[in-house]
């Protein structure tokens, strides 16, 4: 998630989480009371805390954020050279097949593209007076369609890494951040570090670069004289997380913003820890556009603009992705090293 999933180099992790999520997706919020109570046994206890809800039907978008044209950005578009696709709108690769919060299908209509993804190209192409034009993109197509001139931007939680560099031009906007998830009876309340997972089975993407980041933990364990820890691989996204639920394992890596909808959603596991998935440099997630076009400066501007205004801030809070801000929309800046 070729790297289809934007955070990682597991391409299976992100398509698969779809049908996972899928039925987190349509169950009921859960709450911390809700947490005590099934553990107490006591199923009805009444809920007394509050819990972020989700409403991923086609009704969210009537509390889509908006924004008025941003004149310095729109004359840094003219100032660019740069001329859409189609005349007067933002063709945005998005990826509809993806998974909540970040982009996907309405539950209600295949052919509406939800999340915060979709919530900050609509401002994007608002911001420099275009119409927003969003299209359905195939993780494995948005690269050729940037480059042959298909698309004008792609907003597919994508993010920056050195190779991409040499072909696109990013301006970012959330932190790149994996999240560690055991499940919500587990006794393991926190992993912050490699003695937290000594000893653990920890599900991971083979070939990922999340892999790498936990056998570097693993490794620092065994040289300290600690049980090391374990990576365990499924092919399957389900088989692993069924592995996670039975207690066959101890924990599972995923997408920070995948795995705090699904502790909000199905409540059957809870997120302990994150790192950036970008080690061994703090990376972002950013939107792109062709190498060289001058999108990317005018792109930029907006989304500085939106955060400094609050705007930015109102996406990531309706879709539960709060903690992966950024305070500074970024021009190409370092990303996940070459291999």
């Amino acid at each position: 998630m070729p790297l289809a999933n934007p955070l990682s180099r597991a391409g299976s992790v992100a398509a698969m989480a779809v049908v996972a999520l899928a039925l987190a997706a349509c169950s009921a919020v859960v709450t911390d009371a809700d947490r005590a109570a099934r553990q107490s046994g006591n199923g009805s206890a009444p809920v007394t805390a509050a819990a972020p809800s989700f409403d991923l039907t086609t009704k969210n978008l009537a509390e889509r954020p908006h924004t008025k044209p941003i004149a310095e950005a729109v004359d840094a578009l003219e100032q660019s050279g740069f001329r859409p696709v189609q005349a007067g709108k933002l063709t945005v690769a998005l990826g509809g097949a993806g998974a909540p919060p970040t982009s996907f299908f309405a539950e209600d209509d295949a052919q509406t593209i939800i999340g915060s993804d979709p919530d900050l190209a609509s401002l994007i192409a608002e911001g420099l007076g275009l119409e927003y034009a969003p299209e359905n993109v195939a993780w494995a197509d948005w690269p050729l369609g940037i480059e042959s001139g298909k698309y004008d931007l792609a907003l597919t939680n994508i993010g920056v890494t050195e190779e991409r560099k040499e072909l696109f031009d990013f301006a970012t906007y959330r932190d790149a951040v994996m999240g560690f998830v055991v499940a919500d009876g587990s006794a393991v309340e926190r992993i912050a570090e490699p003695k937290d997972v000594s000893g653990l089975k920890v599900v991971v993407g083979s070939g990922t670069n999340q892999e790498k980041f936990l056998l570097d933990w693993i490794a620092q364990n065994r040289e300290a004289g600690l049980p090391p820890g374990e990576a365990v691989y499924f092919d399957d996204f389900a088989a692993g997380q069924l592995a996670l639920k039975s207690g066959r394992v101890d924990a599972s890596i995923l997408p920070y913003s995948l795995a705090k909808f699904q502790e909000q959603t199905a409540g059957e596991t809870r997120v302990v820890g994150k790192f950036n998935s970008a080690y061994p440099v703090s990376g972002e997630v950013g939107t792109v556009s062709a190498k060289g076009s001058g999108l990317a400066k005018p792109v930029q501007i907006v989304i500085q603009h939106l955060i400094d205004d609050g705007t930015y801030a109102k996406v990531l809070q309706r879709w539960g992705q709060g903690e992966e801000a950024v305070r500074t929309s970024q021009l190409n800046p370092p990303g996940l090293p070459k291999p």
